[in-house]
């Protein structure tokens, strides 16, 4: 959520910073900074503000701040309440100054190293940790900024994303990666750093996308980059900047569009929230941590896809954490009498964050007996997020479709996250945890393998141009995901489509089944397996036409009454990931063939905020 900005010039870079940051306030924030290295007197100027950056241009202001290189931050708190002492940027002897995105998990041993060297800690972040350790390495003045901070480096644990600059060294900046983006934007005679494109995008189209465990020196007319204690090389990529969000660029559809954003957005939703081996649980904010001690069993309230979101997440709490969850409609929720039970946190989830029924909802909750309230949402500045005790955001970007697709996936990646965050109060193991974190640090790959799909499913969407009516089918976990098939389906084609566990197929949906009843069914490698396969005879008994996308390690064999489409292998936990994105396809191809509005079906509104 926290933002980066650095810039280094000829001319007065107050500016650029300053817009740089408004760019970046999409993200979240609660406080904003800027320094400024002044260029007659090498003084490093340092102005901060809590609230919106409207606040720190009118310090900014005020001061007269100018300087010709810089660094700026929005400020996401963490560690540390939201005041101007915790803001970002932090210095160490008014020499070095440091922003920093990211999560420092040992910064208290190493804090405390520091008080015990004589270090005064003026506030209550792990960053300033950081600029401690290097000002401590820099003392001697033998040893360069860039070699300090890659010493420093490599006592920390967890993620970060670094911009430091030394007044004794008035013409560089220093960043460097671990688990939270960077890239440099390459000007002439001039260049700049950012923690997103978008921050820089008003001064430069070429950017160098730095990679995991770079750290690099930005000087005036050039820059360096190290890997390993290697140089490198990253390939410089241009980016124009006319274009917005709110254009499709080279897709026919902003839902498509959407679709093929997923694994970036996956990617930028863990960037910062998981380490190598363990997800950084300070990422849910300041008081995550003793409120999560709390946690016995968690109510989880939303609409629509946010829904299916909270309906798969119940089977990871309760399998992952083994704690109790319970998942509500967010319009009938405050229609009945609730009984909360002790230790029970309260999860909100939506794109907007302005849902009518979910903010009535959480309104209602506020005055029950809950421990806390959580929400996740893809809007930073939302009433969702202002209103709830605890909040964690989807990096999706603006999303345009109606049909939710690159919101949901994001959703999901969280809410394992939440999961495994308190499966730690419940007896999960580090061991255990690691490999969670590792198969999710493989999520957006697989997401990426799974668009690979589209031409296939492309071609049965055809089959579906006369059909009026359909069923989706699944298994466990599963479910909610042939749910939120159906209900993509249903939004963009118009065509009528239900989804039933398919262990229910003999308790009524079976009498729908025909030659003209497409049933499309998700069949992962799991425990459901066979009992899957089972219902599936069920329906070729009765002439039904089934499309199933099956893991493809299974082998499953096409034949006349039954259309596999193979789906890449992953891990289980994350099957109901991967697996949506092929159904999101098929709504979209579909409706393609139909010639509905695909990114604006009849009727239906992006944000329903009214009950």
């Amino acid at each position: 959520m926290c933002g980066i900005v650095g810039a280094i010039a000829e001319r007065n870079v107050s500016g650029i910073l300053l817009e740089g940051l408004k760019r970046l306030e999409y993200r979240g924030y609660d406080s904003a900074g800027i320094a400024l290295l002044q260029q007659n007197t090498n003084r490093i100027d340092n102005v901060r503000a809590v609230g919106k950056v409207q606040k720190l241009i009118d310090a900014a202001g005020k001061n007269k701040t100018k300087g010709n290189i810089g660094i700026a931050h929005t400020r996401w708190a963490t560690h540390g309440k939201p005041t101007v002492s915790n803001a970002h940027p932090h210095t160490s002897y008014d020499q070095i100054a440091i922003v920093h995105n990211g999560i420092i998990e040992n910064f208290e041993s190493l804090r405390n190293k520091l008080i015990s060297d004589g270090y005064q800690f003026r506030t209550e972040t792990d960053t300033e940790t950081i600029v401690h350790l290097i000002h401590q390495a820099r003392k001697d003045g033998k040893v360069s900024l860039l070699d300090a901070v890659n010493k420093t480096v490599k006592k920390l644990h967890g993620a970060y994303g670094l911009c430091v600059m030394d007044n004794t060294q008035p013409n560089e900046l220093v960043v460097a990666r671990s688990g939270s983006p960077l890239v440099i934007g390459v000007g002439i005679d001039e260049n700049f750093v950012a923690s997103d494109p978008l921050a820089i995008g008003q001064v430069t189209d070429r950017f160098v996308y730095l990679e995991e465990g770079d750290i690099a020196r930005v000087g005036l007319v050039n820059y360096e980059i190290w890997h390993d204690g290697k140089p490198v090389k990253r390939p410089i990529t241009t980016v124009r900047s006319n274009l917005k969000a709110a254009e499709k660029g080279d897709y026919k559809h902003f839902m498509l569009k959407e679709i093929h954003e997923q694994p970036r957005v996956l990617q930028d939703t863990l960037d910062g929230r998981i380490s190598e081996n363990k997800v950084l649980e300070e990422a849910f904010g300041v008081k995550a941590n003793t409120i999560f001690d709390k946690i016995q069993r968690v109510q989880i309230v939303a609409c629509g896809t946010s829904f299916h979101a909270g309906q798969v997440s119940k089977y990871w709490l309760e399998s992952v954490a083994t704690i109790p969850c319970q998942v509500d409609i967010a319009s009938d929720y405050r229609y009945r009498d609730i009984i909360v039970q002790p230790g029970t946190l309260f999860v909100t989830i939506s794109q907007s964050g302005e849902t009518a029924d979910t903010l009535a909802a959480l309104r209602y909750a506020k005055k029950k007996r809950y421990v806390a309230t959580l929400a996740i949402c893809n809007v930073a500045t939302s009433s969702l997020v202002r209103e709830s005790d605890l909040c964690i955001l989807t990096m999706a970007g603006q999303e345009i479709g109606v049909a939710s697709t690159k919101a949901f996936t994001a959703q999901l990646s969280l809410l394992l996250i939440l999961a495994i965050v308190l499966a730690r109060r419940t007896g999960l193991k580090p061991k255990k945890e690691a490999k969670l974190v590792k198969d999710l640090a493989k999520l957006p790959d697989l997401v990426e393998q799974a668009l690979s799909l589209s031409k296939e499913i492309k071609k049965i969407s055809k089959q579906f141009s006369d059909k009026q009516h359909s069923l989706f089918l699944g298994r466990g976990i599963q479910y909610p995901i042939a749910k939120e098939g159906a209900l993509k389906l249903k939004e963009i084609s118009y065509i009528h489509a239900e989804a039933y566990p398919a262990g229910e197929l003999k308790h009524g949906p079976l009498a729908l089944v025909d030659s003209k009843m497409p049933v499309i069914a998700v069949a992962p490698n799991d425990d459901l397996l066979g009992k899957l396969k089972a219902n599936l005879s069920e329906v070729s008994a009765r002439g039904g036409k089934l499309y199933v996308f099956a893991d493809e390690s299974i082998k499953y064999q096409s034949d006349k009454s039954c259309r596999v489409i193979n789906v890449p292998s992953c891990p289980d936990i994350l099957d109901p990931i991967v697996f949506a994105i092929p159904l999101q396809l098929l709504s979209y191809h579909v409706a393609i063939i139909k010639g509905t509005d695909v990114d604006h079906p009849r009727n239906l509104a992006k944000s329903v905020t009214v009950e």
